[in-house]
């Protein structure tokens, strides 16, 4: 080999579904391998397989899938290698997770829904493979050539993007004799409503789906085949669209260029096709290196180079757009001046959507060209075994005494919880005396977590259970599961309800915040406010790691917080880099202090940002 060949650059993408016997083996093995090839990128590892983006020498690369396929455990994976430049800058390359490497265990290689699934689909029953051949050929012929199998004679065939929106505005396949449907999502999690929501379309039919790779079908093909008769006839794209265009690199069927959560960003054909246009002037574009993205909801736009230096208009993305979104506002109010309270809305999660809430919320005043002329918006997460609510009238003090820099939004975490009580001793010399017995549910407000216990079963607070123990002050420690589903929840909320400036955790929810800055997803904000809070113990979170600006404030050795000890909100400090981070010790308890001079302090480095 060159050196030339040697020192190119490279990126690999694969994932495998496969029972994995020991989870932290396969950890150790990817943090041992990976650095010592130099490989950046990310590693997610669960129970039932792999999905592995990784970047580096084009040598490395090949020597790591050599390494994979000595193993059995990588039999049969389909390894997607390509060369390619470094990326085109610092922006890009951190979006994309390409400056660190980033290995985590979770519960999905893919977030398949922001809420639980009463059933999670088995990759066993998803969809036929067909090859990149095999489907050209039921494209080009309109699914004729699917009705040599059984029971497919006279179904109509529908072609399904499983994609996001702004990866279907600038390609996608298109063919004029085959019913096409594209969801127009703005996150993969969006997808089974979306399917729940339109089965008489897929029902009785042949569905045909596609996406980048390959893994989004699997899991969505599952879950249509899990709704029973009449969704059997279901086919993917082995490989996705990169296999596609590898085999047809004049493009075929598809058109435009195929998105890549990677800093090559996308990849096209051999054709000039531009399938997508500017989201404000219309003209021919397809290039999303600006990472532009729209003020409210947060995802990718389109802006041509000759729009991104005018000044004024809002990004709004035409999904916000057809929910009433405007880019344009009259919001003259001076940033000083006082505005009613009551605009902090509580958003209940209970069993509405996040897409019912939204209308608990004003209008998000927030001019492209200046923040200056609105407050900071931050989204707040409550403790453990807290609610929206509750936390909302605990930080009421904290709420008035920043209204005129910040305008605080709650909201309930995902894992509800069931509700326990500790029985009233029985005095000795009172034998008649009863136990109290607890409350009935219907009066009680409802409880959640960002963490649960690894044996959490997902109970809900339909009944009361009674305490097996007292309170035990490190209850916080067991709390360790639970993170992508709140992960995957929180980007929703972004999503449906930001943007937000920062986020505000307290106690368990300041744990949550700590994580979210490690991993960001697709979260964008600028700074986070960590109430005692406490680290948990992830062997992926470095000392000094966390590159995000950061408020701490916790009780002082001489404090009386019962719940969470100084070292332990400390340690969680110790985690975020020493330059962006600001401490504030105080003597009281489990509590945010609004006196003097600690509401000075939070004043402060709010003025940072506004």
């Amino acid at each position: 080999m060159s050196q030339k060949e040697e020192a190119e650059e490279g990126v690999l993408l694969y994932y495998k579904f496969v029972s994995v016997p020991d989870t932290q083996e396969l950890v150790s093995f990817y943090d041992s391998n990976c650095r010592s090839l130099g490989l950046l990128g990310r590693v997610r590892i669960a129970s039932d397989g792999v999905n592995v983006t990784v970047g580096g020498k084009l040598s490395s690369l090949e020597e790591h899938i050599a390494v994979l396929k000595s193993n059995n455990l990588f039999e049969g994976t389909d390894f997607k290698l390509a060369s390619c430049h470094c990326p085109s800058n610092e922006v890009i390359a951190e979006e994309c997770g390409f400056k660190s490497l980033s290995i985590r265990v979770v519960k999905e290689l893919v977030t398949f829904s922001s809420c639980p699934l009463l059933k999670s689909p088995a990759i066993s029953n998803a969809g036929k493979h067909l090859s990149a051949v095999g489907f050209h050929s039921v494209l080009k012929s309109g699914g004729k050539c699917l009705e040599n199998e059984n029971s497919t004679q006279n179904r109509r065939l529908i072609l399904l993007d499983a994609r996001n929106l702004y990866e279907t505005r600038i390609g996608k396949f298109q063919t004029p004799n085959v019913h096409t449907l594209d969801p127009e999502i703005r996150q993969y999690s969006d997808l089974p409503a979306w399917i729940d929501n339109h089965s008489e379309q897929l029902q009785g039919n042949c569905v045909l789906m596609y996406c980048t790779g390959g893994i989004r079908c699997e899991m969505a093909s599952s879950y249509i085949r899990s709704k029973g008769a009449g969704f059997e006839h279901v086919y993917q794209l082995f490989g996705g669209i990169q296999r596609y265009l590898e085999q047809f690199p004049d493009g075929g069927f598809f058109k435009g260029k195929n998105f890549v959560f990677d800093h090559r960003i996308s990849v096209g054909s051999s054709t000039p096709d531009i399938v997508g246009s500017c989201l404000l002037c219309g003209c021919a574009f397809d290039d999303y290196s600006s990472r532009s993205r729209c003020t409210y909801c947060r995802m990718l736009v389109l802006i041509c180079d000759g729009c991104q230096g005018k000044a004024g208009p809002l990004y709004v993305c035409e999904l916000c757009q057809k929910h009433g979104k405007r880019g344009q506002m009259e919001y003259n109010r001076s940033p000083t001046e006082s505005t009613p309270d009551d605009r902090s809305e509580v958003v209940g999660l209970e069993s509405s959507t996040l897409s019912d809430c939204t209308t608990l919320l004003p209008e998000v005043p927030w001019r492209h060209d200046s923040r200056s002329s609105r407050r900071l918006r931050v989204l707040c997460l409550h403790g453990f075994r807290q609610n929206a609510s509750n936390f909302k009238g605990r930080t009421a003090s904290l709420a008035k005494k920043l209204k005129n820099i910040a305008e605080l939004v709650f909201v309930d975490a995902p894992h509800e919880l069931p509700f326990i009580y500790q029985a009233r001793q029985v005095e000795p010399c009172n034998i008649s005396a009863v136990q109290q017995s607890p409350p009935q549910v219907e009066k009680c407000k409802k409880r959640y977590a960002w963490l649960v216990a690894p044996e959490f079963d997902g109970s809900r607070g339909t009944d009361w259970e009674m305490a097996s123990k007292p309170f035990d002050p490190l209850q916080y420690k067991h709390q360790t599961d639970g993170f992508d589903v709140s992960l995957a929840y929180l980007e929703t909320v972004f999503s449906q309800i930001g943007p937000f400036d920062g986020i505000l955790g307290f106690s368990q929810g300041a744990a949550m915040v700590a994580l979210v800055s490690a991993e960001r997803g697709n979260m964008d904000f600028r700074f986070v406010i960590l109430c005692s809070g406490f680290a948990l113990n992830l062997g992926h979170v470095k000392p000094r790691s966390i590159n995000c600006p950061s408020l701490h404030i916790f009780g002082n050795s001489q404090g009386q917080d019962r719940q969470i000890a100084c070292h332990a909100s400390k340690e969680l400090a110790g985690l975020f880099e020493e330059g962006s981070s600001v401490m504030v010790e105080h003597e009281s308890g489990h509590i945010i202090p609004t006196q003097s001079p600690y509401i000075d302090q939070i004043k402060a480095f709010l003025q940072r940002f506004v």
